[in-house]
This record gives structure tokens, C-alpha cells and sequence, in this order.
């Protein structure tokens, strides 16, 4: 019975506190700018572009496409 009375004080603890040290930790990290020279060099690329072509192009496929699936046996 003691065991579950401690270990029910110290999760009560431990909820009661993790806000505080969470708001700690976000105040330290909240204003740490990155250097200049690293950027990202985000740069055009064509695998996006490439992508929405063929989407485009599968999606003209389908509306033109006339819905004469018949069967080839009699």
C-alpha cells in the first residue's frame, strides 16, 4: 500500500512539473538564428513539374477516353 501511494505522488510529480521544463526548454531555443551561409539553395527542380505533366496528361487520357470496353469473345 505505501508503494502505490509514492508511486502515485511521484507520477502526480512528474505531470505537474513536465510543463515547467518544457516551457524552460522552449524559452532557451525559442530566438537561435542560423548562419547565412548555410542556406537551404532551394533551386527549381523538374521532379514536381515532371509529376503534374503526367497528371495532366493521364487525367486528358481518361476524359477522351470513349468507354467502348466490349468484349473481344462472342
Amino acid at each position: 500500500m505505501h508503494m502505490k501511494k509514492t508511486l502515485a505522488a511521484l507520477v502526480a510529480t512528474s505531470l505537474v512539473g513536465a510543463p515547467i521544463v518544457a516551457q524552460a526548454a522552449a524559452a532557451e531555443a525559442a530566438r537561435v538564428g542560423s548562419p547565412v551561409g548555410e542556406t537551404e539553395n532551394l533551386r527549381g527542380g523538374w521532379v514536381v513539374p515532371l509529376i503534374a505533366v503526367v497528371a495532366v496528361l493521364l487525367g486528358i487520357l481518361v476524359l477522351i477516353d470513349d468507354g467502348n470496353d466490349l468484349p473481344t469473345s462472342p
